[in-house]
């Protein structure tokens, strides 16, 4: 039978022990990401509506189509709108939260029930204003100086498309990650976004009522489009 010498084996164990552990560490990148919420507003009377399910006072705002976050600018959505919620209750309170026990009543034309929809779902159509303007100031500075390829009638060279660099999505993402209502069982007050599927216009919004039916019981808020 082969023998390793002792220096080898005590070598490819101390190997074994510093990777082992590595392999089962999770990333801290989860951590960076974590969904926070909005900072809760000092009283629930702040906010636009609030109404009580059981112990627990809901409080809410609707903010249509614009996506705040606390720690950067505001984005827009033309596929969702936000309503920022707050949830308060007694001293040292607790209360699983979950945005699947959110719903939006929407009176247009005829009345609809929206389902809250995953934070993730905003993503694709999240848009940052101040970048769009940005790059189209530039895309009309480029056309201004542009020369003619000689083209039919003398037409310039058409500017191509500009799309947002991934860095910069990410970060975008982030930030209405953590802005996002936080679920789970959390300490109260606790407040932050929730997002609905709705790609009209906010003014031709007749009547909208947020309704909660969860752990706390059940409420609805009237909201002002």
């Amino acid at each position: 039978m082969r023998h390793f010498p002792a220096f080898v084996t005590a070598s490819l164990i101390t190997a074994l022990c510093v990777c082992a552990p590595g392999q089962n560490t999770p990333s801290k990148d989860p951590q960076v990401n974590e969904t926070k919420g909005i900072p809760p507003r000092a009283t629930p009377a702040d906010y636009q509506a609030h109404a009580a399910a059981g112990t627990v006072t809901v409080a809410a705002e609707f903010i249509g189509h614009s996506v705040p976050t606390p720690d950067g600018p505001t984005y827009t959505t033309e596929d969702y709108v936000a309503v920022e919620t707050g949830l308060y209750g007694p001293s040292g309170a607790r209360l699983k939260i979950s945005s699947d026990d959110f719903s939006l009543r929407v009176s247009v034309k005829k009345t609809t029930s929206l389902p809250s929809q995953p934070f993730g779902m905003v993503f694709r159509s999240l848009k940052d204003p101040e970048w769009e303007d940005s790059v189209a100031v530039e895309a009309k500075s480029k056309s201004n100086t542009s020369i003619s390829t000689g083209g039919k009638n003398g037409e310039k060279e058409p500017v191509a498309p500009v799309h947002m660099p991934l860095d910069l999505q990410r970060a975008m993402q982030q930030r209405v990650q953590k802005a996002a209502l936080p679920e789970g069982d959390r300490a109260l007050p606790r407040a932050g976004l929730i997002f609905f599927p709705y790609r009209g216009k906010t003014k031709n919004i007749r009547s909208m009522e947020l309704v909660y039916a969860g752990p706390a019981g059940t409420a609805t808020l009237t909201l002002q489009p």
